[in-house]
């Protein structure tokens, strides 16, 4: 299994440890992984210059910074997104991120690989915020078409990973075991949610009906999935 990694931040705090916790078990199966950092892998901002959408991946003034990791999700089984919570919501860095990927939507051009991937969000914070951090991620991992998605948000009662108990830490580690066995369980096994099927046969709708966007249309035709073939 060929696991990824981007970590909302550089700090190696709570959210990294709990990840590295989820590596750890899941290492039986993992014959490659790779980890990317925020913002020191892809540290620019979104222009809003739409060339992505209008022309192709290719045109985006960061297209270096991006495909790095773009080929990374695209080859990999397993993609795991971490974020410290940042005033209820992911890093900046993290949406800076996602901001970049807004041509992989399922409105525009989702990469058909997706379908049979298996995503992990991890968020931690002191007190509360969590679910509306992984949230920020799901919904793209969502509209990516990603197949399976997990979460796992605990709030640690600690500003570092030092700080945290050590009967929280254990209770951490039991959580850990067991979603990490439930997605070694899926493995080899992805088929999208009911709610990607959806989205996709919404959007596949709008590109027969529709011309709004002819880099798009095309891509969807180049696919077959405007005619029988499908991602899953």
């Amino acid at each position: 299994m060929k696991i990824v990694v981007v970590h909302g931040t550089e700090h190696r705090g709570s959210t990294y440890n709990i990840c590295q916790l989820f590596l750890q078990k899941l290492q039986s199966e993992a014959s490659e992984t790779t980890e990317f950092f925020l913002p020191k892998d892809m540290p620019d901002f979104c222009r809003g210059c739409s060339s992505c959408f209008t022309i192709g991946e290719e045109a985006c003034p960061h297209y270096d910074r991006v495909n790095p990791i773009s080929r990374a999700v695209e080859k990999a089984d397993l993609i795991i997104f971490t974020s410290p919570v940042y005033v209820f919501h992911a890093s900046g860095q993290m949406k800076t991120l996602l901001d970049h990927f807004g041509f992989r939507w399922m409105v525009h051009r989702p990469n058909k690989t997706m379908f049979s991937k298996m995503a992990l969000v991890i968020s931690t914070a002191a007190g509360g915020g969590m679910k509306s951090t992984i949230k920020d991620i799901v919904d793209s991992l969502t509209f990516w078409g990603t197949g399976k998605i997990f979460t796992y948000g605990k709030a640690v009662a600690a500003v570092n990973w030092q700080g945290v108990n050590e009967k929280k830490k254990i209770k951490i580690n039991r959580d850990v075991t067991k979603l990490s066995a439930k997605i070694l369980h899926r493995y080899g096994r992805v088929k999208p949610s009911l709610k990607v099927k959806i989205l996709f046969y919404a959007m596949r709708f709008i590109h027969k009906r529709f011309s709004f966007n002819a880099v798009d249309k095309g891509y969807w035709q180049n696919q077959g999935w405007l005619g029988h073939k499908r991602p899953w």
